[in-house]
């Protein structure tokens, strides 16, 4: 896909989600309508979700609001693409998943993978997005960035 007509998506999602979820404070609802819009808007998305960090277990993820094939249940920090972007609370972009070290594989027909950490106001880690495609190399700086900017405004306010 262009990048202009990547961004172009990414600002039509953004409109919407903002417009959609104003004043929502509720954080499942909020996922559940970042994961519909976002999974609809964009057909290379082949799994759109998050994995919320689990307060009752010290570093590690469950899985939450999701669209797609069944997800991992957990997902300890610091393994595969979700927990280091956990671990290390930065965005990783994969352009081949089956490279990177400790890849889980959730379902094998994912290839690329974006995961974005997600704060709240206070900047404390609640969750990570994880967005997977069927094809290699999908996600690039154009879907760092706006889905960066995405969790920051709907979840950081």
């Amino acid at each position: 896909m262009q990048t202009e007509q990547k961004q172009a998506l990414y600002e039509e999602a953004e409109k919407e989600l903002i417009s959609i979820t104003e004043g929502e404070t509720d954080v499942t609802a909020l996922m559940a309508t970042v994961c519909c819009i976002l999974s609809q808007k964009f057909d290379y998305y082949f799994w759109t979700g998050f994995y919320n960090v689990d307060p009752h277990k010290e570093n590690e993820l469950v899985v939450g609001p999701y669209q797609g094939t069944l997800g991992c249940l957990r997902i300890p920090f610091g393994r595969g693409v979700c927990g280091a972007a956990a671990s290390k609370l930065e965005t990783q972009v994969v352009a081949d998943v089956h490279a990177f070290p400790g890849h889980i594989a959730c379902d094998s027909r994912t290839n690329s993978e974006i995961v974005v950490p997600v704060t709240n106001a206070d900047g404390q880690l609640i969750a990570v997005l994880d967005v997977d495609s069927v094809e290699a190399n999908s996600f690039d700086e154009t879907d760092r960035i706006a889905l960066e900017t995405l969790m920051q405004r709907i979840f950081a306010q």
